[in-house]
């Protein structure tokens, strides 16, 4: 198929699926004559795999872990669990980053009374002023999909 059937087929825009393929993530489809790409069931099953990953917030580096150890089918699983809990960690990290982040977003609006004007708001001077200690710690990542592999 070619690459806009496949991007139909899989909910993936063509960009994406060039870029996949630029980083290797999917190997190259072979050309027609004319120069299109054609692709196969081994793309389809691939980009599908890639598409389940994404949605489990899993970044590339992890993927691509995932897709040279499924290369190996009589190795030994432990190392996708591994990276699996890894991954399950750094979930349950940025959920707790997410609860924090709404206490401070419930305690900006809780500064927030009617009547006032904007140069005496409570939010907006909450978020002019000094961040406390563990808000500025500069560990949140609040990005999907940016985190490594720990």
């Amino acid at each position: 198929m070619k690459i806009g059937e496949i991007s139909k087929t899989t909910g993936i825009p063509v960009e994406t699926i060039r870029y996949y393929e630029k980083i290797g993530l999917v190997p190259a489809p072979q050309r027609q004559a004319s120069g299109y790409r054609r692709y196969r069931q081994s793309h389809l099953d691939r980009l599908l795999f890639i598409k389940r990953c994404r949605n489990l917030d899993m970044a590339q580096d992890e993927i691509r872990e995932l897709i040279r150890l499924a290369d190996q089918p009589d190795a030994d699983c432990s190392e996708v669990d591994a990276l699996l809990a890894r991954h399950l960690s750094h979930v349950r990290e940025r959920l707790q980053e997410l609860a924090n982040l709404e206490d401070t977003l419930q305690q900006l609006q809780q500064a927030c009374s009617e009547g006032r004007t904007v140069s005496e708001c409570g939010i907006l001077g909450g978020l002019t002023s000094e961040p406390d200690h563990e808000a500025s710690s500069g560990n949140h990542n609040h990005i999907p999909g940016t985190h490594g592999t720990r």
